[in-house]
């Protein structure tokens, strides 16, 4: 039924994937209140030791990680829709560019902290819809593709609302490309959908045709 895809490389898989959850864990499961960060040399923060609050320099940026962030390759992220707390971390990645799945525009506020810092917006609008009604159009999958796998448009984050199912469904395209297991691709795939995982977009990662990328 799965066609494996070169499964002497699962190994390394595990390893990226391992990394990337690593990242993702230690970020939204910090271990104090609140994790803090100056714009200066040094780092403080501003969480509270035996109930009493500890002094934070004036300058001091809240870094907060949108809903599912994490990193899926060498300058490549992954995320739900970021909102304005958001913005300060995303700004500590150093970003050219953002991959946005979704078809409604892009919110003002959000186009400003691009423009600002001088991220470009690429827009790929797949419809967000739910099984049995799941259509998932190949060939703005294989656009965006093309896009992340262009150096120059890196470091870039790739978001759609939740970070789940169209976001998955690129990253797991992408995998193939890198020659993932589909079990691995799965896996990951799974991670971040939880409980919202669907059939469809699982069949759609192991059809999905990379000979034209390579």
């Amino acid at each position: 039924m799965e066609k494996e895809i070169s499964c002497g490389v699962v190994s390394m898989a595990l390893r990226t994937l391992a990394v990337s959850m690593a990242l993702r864990n230690s970020l939204l499961n910090c271990q104090r209140p609140m994790c803090r960060a100056t714009i200066g040399n040094v780092a403080t923060d501003a969480s509270t030791e035996n109930g009493t609050p500890v002094n934070v320099e004036s300058e001091a940026l809240l870094l907060v990680p949108p809903l599912n962030f994490a990193m899926v390759d060498y300058g490549v992220f992954r995320s739900g829709f970021p909102d304005s707390p958001n913005f300060p971390f995303l700004k500590t990645l150093g970003l050219r560019s953002i991959v946005y799945l979704c078809p409604e525009p892009y919110p003002e506020e959000n186009m400003k902290f691009l423009n600002a810092n001088g991220i470009r917006l690429f827009q790929f609008g797949i419809e967000g819809s739910k099984e049995p009604y799941v259509n998932i159009p190949e060939d703005l999958i294989r656009d965006a593709l093309k896009l992340v796998l262009d150096a120059r448009n890196r470091p870039l984050l790739i978001h759609c609302k939740r970070g789940k199912h169209r976001t998955g469904c690129l990253v797991g395209c992408l995998r193939k490309l890198q020659n993932w297991c589909l079990s691995i691709i799965f896996d990951e795939y799974q991670r971040f959908a939880a409980d919202k995982a669907r059939v469809a977009d699982q069949r759609f990662m192991e059809q999905f045709d990379i000979s034209s990328l390579k």
